[in-house]
């Protein structure tokens, strides 16, 4: 399975809810913040904060609603069914 990624600056205001969510619905993550590695931040084209990545690939541009992350998590194979 590859590993979700939230990208985001460290004053990025949607962070800490996008990490409760996951958490919430169990799926595990990590947070790289762009300050800390810009060169993974302008590779992977990220223009915003936060942005969601699986694997190497932006998945997400900006807080995506509750459904919206549903879907994507479901698209990627990275949400566990109830």
């Amino acid at each position: 399975m590859e590993q979700l990624t939230i990208l985001a600056t460290r004053q990025c205001s949607h962070r800490p809810n996008l990490e409760r969510e996951l958490r919430d619905l169990g799926v595990p993550y990590r947070t790289v913040f762009v300050e800390d590695e810009p060169e993974l931040a302008r590779r992977l084209g990220v223009r915003g904060s936060p942005c969601i990545a699986v694997g190497d690939r932006l998945v997400c541009y900006g807080q995506p609603t509750e459904g919206e992350l549903r879907g994507l998590l479901q698209r990627h194979g990275l949400l566990k069914e109830s």
